[in-house]
């Protein structure tokens, strides 16, 4: 594991999981930009913020699911269970590191977790063995591409098959059945309520991509984050995580993207 995921980790448990507020201190670099609206932005901000959240949740059972670099990014996948499972969390988070692998810039998403979903999945499971660290890129474009024909534009709907495989498509979100036809359906659904309008960041580790992006659902302003699994040019597995976004005057930064 990298200095920068171990940054970004650590960051995590030490100073969510294990309420060490000065552990902003250890992982972070000579500023650190918040895009959490909830979140002050800055050192001072975390601190402050997670001061009161672990007040608020005296029990905290948080795992890293899933994590990849990207350059100078850092990818996360993450489950809270809070009190007790009293509250339950799934973050699909990005970094943003320095030269000496220092988190700068933290972007996150944060959906309730689901327990099963229509083929039994939930929203963390399944398994994480990175490779073909060779077409990082490649798969970077795919994504881009797939998300740019069938979600932006709505142009690839009966090409479907160019983007997922027709063999196997595990689906890890809420209300979803797994394989091609269940997500055709949804996609060409006159009333599916979301519409991806921009991809803001998109980073990838061999077979495994993630996005994040501005979207809508149900009309209302959402962030948008997804993780994807690609075997054979194809995508193969699916999770994501979306979030309404507050009205502006709500932030208390710059902004979530």
């Amino acid at each position: 594991m990298s200095k920068k995921i171990d940054n970004a980790i650590g960051l995590y448990l030490d100073g969510i999981r294990d309420g060490d507020t000065t552990a902003i201190e250890r992982y972070t670099g000579d500023r650190y930009t918040q895009h959490n609206t909830h979140v002050k932005d800055g050192k001072a901000g975390f601190s402050e913020f997670f001061k009161e959240f672990v007040v608020r949740n005296p029990k905290r059972d948080i795992q890293v699911i899933r994590s990849f670099e990207d350059g100078n990014m850092v990818f996360l996948h993450v489950y809270q269970s809070l009190n007790d499972g009293a509250a339950k969390w799934v973050t699909l988070d990005f970094f943003d590191t320095d030269n000496d692998d220092k988190l700068i810039e933290h972007w996150d998403v944060i959906s309730e977790f689901n327990e099963s979903n229509y083929g039994g999945h939930s929203s963390i499971d399944g398994g994480f063995r990175v490779i073909d660290l060779d077409r990082s890129n490649e798969n970077k474009a795919l994504i881009r591409s797939m998300i740019r024909d069938l979600y932006i534009d709505r142009t690839g709907m009966d090409s479907l098959e160019k983007y997922v495989s027709i063999d196997q498509f595990i689906q890890h979100t809420p209300n979803s059945a797994d394989g091609i036809q269940a997500h055709r359906s949804f996609l060409k659904d006159p009333e599916c309520p979301l519409h991806y309008k921009e991809v803001v960041l998109c980073v990838g580790s061999g077979n495994y991509v993630a996005t994040l992006s501005k979207a809508t659902w149900h009309g209302d302003e959402h962030a948008q984050a997804d993780l994807f699994r690609i075997e054979n040019g194809k995508v193969v597995e699916h999770w994501d995580a979306s979030e309404k976004i507050p009205p502006k005057h709500e932030w208390l930064n710059a902004g979530k993207f």
